[in-house]
């Protein structure tokens, strides 16, 4: 039984686990001199990565490959599993001889699940093998445009344990999918799209209530004061205003509210606060930030009404807490789409 699922997926595993492993080999060459350019640069290593070519274009090739990989098991791996079994008829044959509906849907799960969370494994310590020394250089503080912490969602999703976790939901979401609709094409689209709805949605939806994350009331500041709303929220700016307002370096915030004094959440400043407004950049790098007198009422009057910055974040060091806990969370989903599969099959199917 272990060879007939073998023979049937073997396809689809060599297609992907190639460029996987090739992207993993490469990874692997590559890692040791971008890791002797952390030591040797030390405070400019992150600056030097803009003079480069091949690292940032493999820093993203990785991310991305390891945000393609659960939709594309999902979808091919395990969508078409046993649904193409059911729309050919060809599963009669199989229990028809002395192979358990039980036994013969453990083996197929075991032997593509298994393999399908060992490949993304592989490509997940990988990249977050090669990315260590990038990760630790914004983690120690260093500022870019380009590259975010690992915190933050774009990035976390693509490191250690939790594009494993994706991998295994996809395939039992695909397998589960299938034996409901018992269509191939169907099964595939269906676990396609709600896999990256998944993906899309886990970061803003779910993560967040993973762990509890700093709670902080924060009064305005000459340096803190744009993240009252005074000015644009990119990503770069978020990593400065958070570490500005909170000393947190490298901590994803997960909400930032100005509120009043009773704790009010306010959806627009009175017009008065726009006095706090900071003005030019000063001219040198080390030049300090001058306040005006009527920056220094407006932040007085600000203090005076009780206005604050309610702002939620995660720091640095709960990046492997909640890297078991959303790794955990898919882990027993997939437990539970398992356990449907198996009832499933022994229930409704002929």
């Amino acid at each position: 039984m272990i060879w007939l699922t073998w023979r049937q997926f073997r396809v689809q595993f060599v297609v992907v686990a190639t460029v996987i492993v090739a992207a993993a080999i490469f990874l692997a060459a590559t890692g040791p001199n971008l890791l002797d350019d952390y030591h040797r640069l030390t405070t400019n290593f992150i600056q030097s990565l803009a003079y480069e070519r091949l690292n940032p274009v493999l820093y993203r090739v990785g991310q991305l490959l390891l945000y393609a990989v659960p939709p594309v098991i999902g979808a091919f791996w395990g969508a078409p599993l046993i649904a193409r079994e059911l729309e050919t008829g060809t599963h009669r044959l199989v229990w028809s001889q002395s192979i358990t509906r039980r036994r013969w849907l453990a083996t197929k799960l075991g032997v593509t699940g298994l393999s399908a969370m060992a490949i993304t494994g592989l490509l997940s310590f990988a990249v977050t093998w090669w990315s260590a020394p990038i990760d630790d250089a914004l983690n120690a503080g260093q500022d870019s445009n380009t590259y975010l912490p690992r915190m933050f969602p774009s990035t976390f999703s693509a490191r250690g344990l939790v594009p494993v976790g994706y991998a295994a939901f996809a395939f039992a979401l695909g397998v589960a999918i299938g034996l409901a609709v018992r269509r191939t094409l169907v099964a595939l689209a269906i676990t396609l799209a709600a896999v990256i709805l998944v993906q899309i949605l886990t970061p803003s939806l779910i993560r967040p209530h993973l762990l509890a994350p700093v709670d902080r009331y924060i009064a305005a500041t000459a340096e803190n004061i744009r993240g009252f709303g005074i000015s644009g929220d990119g990503a770069n700016q978020q990593v400065k205003e958070i570490e500005v307002a909170t000393g947190a370096v490298a901590a994803w915030k997960v909400s930032d509210q100005t509120v009043d004094k009773s704790g009010k959440e306010l959806s627009t400043l009175p017009d008065w606060t726009m006095a706090c407004a900071p003005g030019p950049p000063p001219a040198g790098p080390k030049q300090q930030v001058t306040t005006t007198p009527a920056e220094v009422a407006c932040f007085q009057r600000l203090a005076d009404e009780g206005y604050r910055q309610h702002v939620r974040y995660f720091t640095a060091g709960t990046f492997w807490d909640l890297q078991w806990r959303e790794f955990g969370l898919f882990m027993l989903l997939a437990l539970g789409l398992t356990g449907f599969s198996f009832w499933r099959i022994r229930r409704d199917l002929s």
